[in-house]
């Protein structure tokens, strides 16, 4: 069903609106139980993930990348380059934008159980960052992600591009109250792997030569600056670290999580 769009204030198109505002979408996002994925392959993952569509807005130049099986009666909104743009805040060249429904949170008590190697967030708020772990965690063989309350909204659009939508592949929790919640994987058998620069660290890959003796595995990281908190880290059954060279004190956490997830994903 194709409508077309003439006036950015089109209160049909309001799941749009300032798209560029993070502030307002961390806010409206949730609380209208929404998410917005962009570009033809990330709305492909997102229906074939199960996500229901409330709408999607696109360019007259660009209806092909519609996916061609939305579900009939989602209504297609049309507009012209400055529309959008007047719309959404910027300019759009991914082709589709659409509005999907979000799901109930999953209880991290139903992912731990069937679960043997985890990524587990510390307050990572960089939706790129947090994009790029889904995507390592989808590639590299972890089963779940859990996310300590302060952590960025996988959902978010920027997040959900720079994962390639593998949010929509990896079953993800919020792991609440933090971090005594980190109990919860103790008891039900995770060694917890605490990723820190520190020198007094175990090398990550000595470690993983024998992890094979450990059934269930947590990689816990922390945020971008800070790294791990100290009381994360004492929750941990070991701290370990990723060698560095040439005086480089670290890696980008994306990146470390890519390294630990190939290390541990699949042993």
């Amino acid at each position: 069903m194709t409508i077309s769009i003439e006036d950015p204030a089109d209160p049909r198109v309001d799941d749009y609106v300032a798209l560029t505002d993070v502030a307002l979408r961390r806010r409206r996002e949730p609380a209208d139980g929404l998410f917005i994925a962009e570009g033809e392959r990330v709305i492909d993952r997102a229906l074939r993930a199960g996500y229901r569509p409330r709408s999607v807005l696109v360019s007259p130049a660009r209806l092909t990348a519609v996916p061609p099986d939305l579900p009939a009666g989602v209504p297609i909104y049309v507009a012209g380059p400055e529309v959008l743009a007047a719309i959404t805040g910027f300019e759009v060249h991914r082709g589709a934008l659409a509005s999907m429904c979000r799901r109930p949170p999953l209880p991290a008590a139903d992912l731990l159980a069937a679960a043997r190697r985890l990524l587990v967030c510390e307050d990572i708020v960089s939706h790129t960052n947090l994009g790029a772990i889904f995507r390592s965690a989808a590639g590299l063989g972890m089963d779940a992600v859990l996310l300590s309350p302060r952590c960025a909204d996988p959902l978010y659009r920027r997040c959900v591009r720079v994962s390639m939508g593998e949010v929509f592949a990896v079953p993800y929790a919020r792991l609440d109250p933090w971090p005594d919640a980190l109990r919860q994987l103790r008891d039900a058998g995770f060694g917890l792997l605490a990723l820190t620069p520190a020198a007094d660290a175990e090398d990550l890959g000595t470690f993983a030569a024998h992890v094979g003796g450990l059934a269930r595995v947590a990689l816990l990281l922390g945020s971008e600056g800070p790294g791990l908190s100290a009381v994360a880290q004492a929750a941990a059954s070991a701290r370990v670290r990723i060698p560095m060279a040439h005086g480089v004190d670290s890696l980008n956490v994306a990146a470390t999580a890519a390294i630990a997830c190939y290390l541990l994903g699949r042993r």
